[in-house]
């Protein structure tokens, strides 16, 4: 094999396995998210919020969304639901956006799913 065979196929090689790791690992370009449901008097829900969302509010649990809910007012969050992925499993995912309104919502506390959770859309308003 010549020396121009071998360079050859180390960079195909190398190719392959960077699209290995960038296939194999696509939620490091993505915030983790925490769900909390948010119970009113008329009903409930569960919010998605992004460490990067959580950090900006300085709420780092349930307690501190809910006191910041409280201090602003109001907040608009995401909305997830559990939906049916193309390959049949459920998730956990979101659904839209929603604005809380500290007057309706009674509760927030974590809710944990055994579903995995799809990140929130990336979009520059958040």
């Amino acid at each position: 094999m010549s020396t121009h065979s071998n360079r050859w196929l180390l960079g195909i090689g190398l190719a392959g396995l960077l699209l290995e790791t960038i296939v194999s690992h696509p939620a490091l370009a993505t915030d983790k998210v925490s769900l909390f449901k948010v119970i009113s008097a008329r009903d409930e829900i569960v919010i998605g919020m992004t460490d990067d969302q959580m950090s900006k509010l300085d709420a780092r649990n349930a307690g501190g969304v809910a006191k910041r809910l409280v201090s602003e007012g109001t907040m608009t969050v995401w909305q997830y639901a559990v939906r049916k992925a193309e390959a049949g499993a459920l998730e956990q995912a979101p659904l839209r956006q929603v604005g809380l309104m500290s007057n309706d919502a009674l509760r927030v506390e974590p809710y944990t799913t055994p579903l995995k959770i799809v990140p929130i859309p990336d979009s520059s308003g958040q």
